[in-house]
């Protein structure tokens, strides 16, 4: 006879033998398989913006000093309404200057050099400063004033230090009272300065100019053919001009007042930029399992090193690593929690259906062994501005996911995916993406449908900073600044379900709404997206 019967004859056959119904409850509970208690990932994905090295590039509130406010203010003006001050690029930027650098140029045998020197006399000279050369959207969708500001800017060495190209948006120290002085330095720094840096075959000794990148037009289609044929020295020339009209401008609009402005911002937001980071890990994200990380220098692995981090966590970082842009995708993954870590980047880009114009480090992907046994797939990916990479390189991780080479792997994918809340042909809007993922078979920890007003950045970009396509006025910081969704942690649905997503721009696991950031305390122009996953 079992135990199989109601209650009253359960106690009844208790008695029979001696036993309370306590006990007889306990004999029945103990038949039953013992649940097992499911693995729970808490995991996290920051993009840290370790190229954000100009001290005026955000509108932040800074009423400690009011000469900030009107500075930015009068340059706001000059770009937005110069009127007389509109003067000719040829007038700041000379034909004597231009003739200087196309010595330098050809000294450094770069093709393309008599071609640059033709859009010198028809396409540039004769512009205006502002309305013709500052304001044209073109020269900013090509990137040909951005892309050399962003290799060049502040170029982190391989022994920590850093050293900055002579101009008004970074820490540079030196004098910039006049045009002679800035130029000198300026030439003298792109064309006879060489750092030491950290690359993908190491440490490397390289000359300045030798960091500049070509604009390939699989990634920016304004740029013609011909522009991405010479696309190095049109660069240089087009940042050349970019920054003698930012010592102009700040020298007529505010000359002596300007420099100390600039040393006192970045001594706070960009000087200790990498300390306060780590500092937010260290003290926030400490209790994480994974952290996905873009836009990081390749000298964060020192700073990490230097750091208590590697007491909790081990830092896997690309293969090819990026010295030179400095937008790596790293992944830090708990170091008592996984184990046999394979870098797979290449691998997985293999399964894209077309050519992405992804650079070294944008995306980073590793395999590796959890302690319960579960292989994951682990991913970081940092978009392109407008997040037309980011639906190819899903695919193409989906695409991965299916074959041989990762069917028993469970994919944890975080990236910056430069979605947008507005609807736009020419970027990609957040319910675009989320189709696309959930027709991949994929979900986010925002759910399959997520809330376009659930922003992960709010920022405003000044005026002086070199896409101003991206700029805007004061009072407009919230309606045209951006303001989107744009970081996701993705995830097939049938291997893991969220329990609790959260998101930080404070550098404490807190979110306050409707404030403009980095700040002063939060370093980053990205929030913190935090989300616990438990496994199915």
């Amino acid at each position: 006879m079992g135990l199989v019967f109601s209650n009253r004859y359960k106690v009844g056959f208790a008695s029979a033998i001696g036993l309370t119904g306590v006990y007889v409850f306990n004999i029945l509970s103990a038949k039953k398989s013992p649940k097992k208690s499911r693995a729970v990932y808490k995991l996290a994905t920051w993009n840290i913006a370790a190229i954000n090295n100009n001290p005026f590039e955000y509108w932040i509130t800074y009423d400690e000093n009011p000469n900030y406010g009107k500075l930015m203010k009068d340059v706001e003006t000059f770009i937005v309404n110069p009127g007389e001050l509109d003067i000719l690029v040829q007038d700041v930027f000379t034909d004597d200057m231009f003739q200087q650098l196309k010595a330098e140029m050809s000294a450094v045998g770069w093709d393309g050099v008599d071609e640059v020197e033709k859009l010198w006399e028809s396409e540039y000279k004769n512009r205006k400063i502002v309305t013709e050369y500052l304001q044209d959207k073109t020269i900013g969708a090509k990137r040909l004033a951005s892309m050399p500001d962003r290799v060049t800017n502040t170029i982190n060495l391989a022994d920590g230090g850093q050293v900055y190209r002579p101009t008004c948006i970074n820490m540079y120290e030196g004098d910039l009272d006049n045009m002679e002085q800035w130029y000198s330095a300026w030439l003298e720094f792109m064309f006879h300065t060489t750092v030491d840096i950290r690359t993908k075959k190491g440490q490397e000794l390289k000359s300045v100019h030798d960091l500049l990148l070509p604009i390939k037009r699989a990634k920016y289609p304004a740029v013609t053919e011909m522009e991405e044929s010479i696309c190095i020295p049109l660069q240089t020339l087009c940042g050349a001009v970019f920054d003698a009209i930012l010592v102009h401008m700040l020298n007529t609009l505010a000359p002596s007042v300007w420099m100390p402005i600039k040393l006192e911002l970045g001594n706070k937001l960009n000087k200790q930029k990498q300390q306060r980071t780590l500092e937010i890990l260290e003290q926030s994200y400490v209790d994480s399992d994974i952290i996905f990380l873009q836009e990081v220098s390749a000298v964060f692995t020192d700073s990490f090193a230097q750091s208590t981090l590697p007491q909790n966590f081990v830092l896997k970082c690309p293969d090819k690593l990026d010295g030179k842009r400095d937008q790596n995708s790293m992944i830090l993954l708990h170091k008592d929690k996984f184990s046999n870590f394979e870098e797979v980047t290449d691998i997985v880009l293999e399964f894209a259906e077309s050519k992405i114009g992804t650079g070294d480090g944008d995306f980073f992907a590793v395999t590796c062994t959890a302690s319960d046994g579960t292989n994951l797939l682990v991913a970081s990916f940092h978009g392109d501005t407008n997040g037309l990479q980011t639906i190819p390189v899903t695919t193409a991780l989906t695409r991965a996911m299916a074959n041989d080479r990762f069917t028993e792997c469970k994919l944890l994918f975080g990236c910056d995916a430069n979605t947008y809340e507005q609807p736009n042909k020419k970027w990609l809007q957040i319910s675009d993406f989320a189709e696309a993922y959930t027709g991949l078979g994929l979900t986010s920890c925002f759910g399959d449908q997520p809330d376009p007003t659930n922003y992960t950045t709010f920022n405003a970009r000044t005026y002086l900073q070199p896409q101003l396509n991206k700029a805007c006025k004061f009072n407009d910081r919230r309606s045209h600044g951006d303001v989107n969704p744009k970081d996701f942690i993705l995830f097939h649905p049938e291997h893991f379900k969220a329990i609790s997503t959260g998101k930080d721009n404070t550098g404490r696991q807190e979110y306050i709404e409707g404030i403009p950031f980095p700040t002063l305390e939060f370093p980053s122009d990205h929030g913190v997206l935090r989300t616990t996953l438990e496994m199915l």
